[in-house]
């Protein structure tokens, strides 16, 4: 794992300086690209179809997941982030394998990526250029899905015939969409202008000032606080998908460095797919382990006990549920934050030999000659009493508490389907869904690493576009 991240923040270290000393190249390329994409009728094809599709949303999402209104989204509307957010998933997927092979992969076809290799532009400057134009023009694609969503989540599902519809929602967005629409359709009759690229350019900054005016106005079209209705987890959760998006064009700049447009399409829907099931077919076989209970309760036998490095210190546990295995005196146990065993919170240590195990004796005594471990000296139903026996030193990172599993044996590690699980991109990173719906607030530290392994993922990929597409032929 340690080898692997190393490899990515290289990449990405050696892409910034590239980056940085290039900068006329690289943003005379991106703006060519962010252009062209733009101007592409499936990018204007695709947002809108994810807009109309909300609102298919809103009207089929009448299926009750829950009443609780602890949440920032409860009751039906569970279901409608649900389906919203793979809306926008499923639509970006499918623009940034369209954009991406369109920017590159025709261009070799039409030979006409010669007229820029010919010059004294390095390939990788022509790669970096076009991700960071695609990848500008997904962002803004992007970011008016997720605008759409987000007033679909304002209105809501209208669970029965008596609901009444959310007027300020349908009014704004029909005034933002449509403005954005008639004026593209005047400035391409009058002057000339790119329909797709005018509506959609438009559409982005019209569909934010329709949020932002749903969120002073209240469904009964009186002012209220605009935090009244402003949800920030569910907001973390929308760019948290932005960043997946990303991530996949540059898969797909990836792709298209050597394949046409239907394999990309391929190759970015499995990723895609495999992604969202990386966990279950790498991550399941990465680490071994199988809890047999879980900590309900923990406290030290004595207040001086209470960091278990010592010898004889005492913690008194109590579990949620018996454990499915029954718990020996002098059993080696382990405990960790999750359910796979890892990272357990205990040091990795041999399990003691229990012939020279006395617990019958004080708890200094009886213990000499052993190596430090952790140890069951008594356990019924859902109570046990574990103990450090051995001589003293560090055999936990913390003590035990309340949500740690129970183990029995160390966890056991896979470095290949580690290795494979870290370089193949885990779409359920970005997918904060659950945490949303069931009102687990995603901390801080957590949306930095998501934005983190976001830039690695991005860094590695591009990587692997430059080194593909140098060995290219054009001619």
């Amino acid at each position: 794992m340690l080898l692997v991240a190393t490899c990515v923040l290289s990449a990405a270290f050696v892409l910034a300086i590239f980056l940085i000393s290039h900068p006329l190249q690289l943003f005379t390329i991106a703006r060519n690209t962010f252009v062209e994409s733009v101007r592409q009728p499936i990018y204007f094809i695709l947002i809108m179809l994810s807009g109309i599709l909300q609102i298919f949303n809103v009207w089929g999402s009448a299926y009750s997941m829950g009443y609780t209104e602890t949440a920032e989204v409860s009751g039906d509307n569970k279901l409608l982030l649900d389906v919203g957010l793979a809306t926008i998933f499923v639509c970006g997927t499918l623009l940034a394998a369209f954009v991406a092979t369109a920017v590159i992969s025709r261009e070799i076809e039409n030979k006409t990526v010669l007229t820029v290799v010919s010059k004294p532009v390095a390939r990788t400057s022509l790669v970096l250029g076009k991700f960071l134009g695609v990848a500008g023009a997904i962002t803004i694609a992007a970011v008016t899905m997720v605008f759409f969503l987000l007033l679909g989540i304002r209105h809501g599902v209208l669970s029965t015939a008596a609901d009444e519809p959310d007027m300020p929602v349908i009014i704004f967005t029909m005034l933002a969409a449509g403005s954005a629409i008639g004026i593209a359709i005047w400035c391409n009759f009058f002057y000339g202008w790119a329909f797709t690229q005018t509506a959609t350019m438009l559409m982005c900054p019209f569909m934010l000032v329709a949020w932002i005016a749903v969120l002073l106005v209240a469904k009964k079209w009186h002012f209220q606080h605009i935090h009244t209705d402003f949800k920030p987890q569910l907001t973390i959760a929308c760019v948290s998908v932005v960043l997946a998006l990303v991530v996949l064009t540059s898969i797909a700049t990836a792709a298209s460095a050597r394949l046409g447009q239907v394999m990309t399409i391929v190759v970015c829907s499995g990723v895609f797919l495999f992604g969202l099931l990386s966990n279950h077919f790498l991550g399941s076989q990465a680490f071994d382990n199988r809890f047999v209970t879980k900590i309900a309760s923990a406290a030290p036998e004595r207040s001086n006990e209470a960091s278990l490095a010592n010898t004889g210190d005492t913690y008194n546990l109590t579990f949620v549920f018996e454990p499915s295995v029954k718990l020996e005196p002098g059993a080696a146990i382990y405990y960790g934050p999750n359910p796979n065993g890892f990272p357990l919170a205990t040091y990795s240590f041999a399990p003691p030999d229990r012939t020279k195990l006395d617990f019958s004796k004080p708890a200094s005594a009886g213990v000499l000659g052993v190596e430090p471990a952790l140890v069951v000296v008594s356990a019924q139903g859902r109570q046990a009493v574990i103990r450090h026996v051995g001589p003293d030193g560090d055999i936990v990172r913390y003590a035990p508490r309340p949500d740690d599993y129970v183990f029995l044996t160390p966890t056991r590690i896979n470095p290949v389907a580690i290795a494979a699980w870290g370089v193949i991109p885990n779409i359920q990173f970005f997918w904060l869904v659950d945490a949303v719906t069931q009102n687990q607030p995603v901390p801080f530290s957590h949306a930095v690493l998501i934005i983190f392994y976001a830039f690695a993922q991005i860094g590695l990929f591009l990587s692997l576009a430059v080194c593909l597409f140098q060995t290219r032929e054009v001619g």
